[in-house]
């Protein structure tokens, strides 16, 4: 337990700053779910489009503010868009089959 003043202080920031931190993390965490989901889904391309764009803006936010890092943003953005892009891709289900 603190002890001192200044240490009983910290302590308030500290719980302030991790449950502001926890709900940033939740929001973060949800967006991604709901990307994902609408990734694997693999039916509407516009609506997995909205939620990969809506998960990448929060990622953003998120780094911004310095609840998680900025290369952990970096890297989670760099593998949902290649899951959508593989998800999505027109142009090389075609030419793999014109090529036979």
């Amino acid at each position: 337990m603190a002890n001192t003043k200044t240490a009983k202080k910290q302590l308030l920031v500290t719980k302030r700053n991790h449950e502001r931190n926890q709900h940033y993390m939740s929001i973060m965490k949800t967006a991604i779910k709901k990307a994902r989901a609408a990734i694997e889904g693999g039916e509407d391309k516009q609506a997995a489009k909205a939620a990969v764009d809506n998960a990448v803006k929060t990622l953003h936010r998120t780094a911004t503010r310095g609840i998680i890092k900025r290369k952990n943003a970096s890297r989670r953005i760099s593998r949902m868009m290649l899951a959508y892009n593989k998800q999505f891709s027109e142009s090389a289900a075609p030419a793999a089959e014109t090529a036979e």
